[in-house]
C-alpha cells in the first residue's frame, strides 16, 4: 500500500496535481451552482415584473 501511495516516486508531483484538480472542480461546481441560483432569481423577478405589467 505505501508503494501505490509513493506512485513509485513520483508522488512530489501527482498528489499536488491531485490536490489543484480536485479544488479546481470544487471551485467549478460552486461558481456553477452560484450562478444558476442567481440566473433563477433573476428570472424570477422578470417573471414578477411582467405579470405585474399584465395586472395593470
Amino acid at each position: 500500500m505505501a508503494e501505490y501511495f509513493a506512485m513509485g516516486g513520483y508522488a512530489n508531483f501527482v498528489w499536488p496535481a491531485y490536490g489543484i484538480t480536485a479544488l479546481v472542480t470544487l471551485g467549478l461546481i460552486v461558481w456553477s451552482v452560484r450562478g444558476h441560483r442567481a440566473v433563477k432569481t433573476r428570472i424570477a423577478a422578470l417573471e414578477a415584473r411582467a405579470n405585474g405589467a399584465e395586472g395593470s
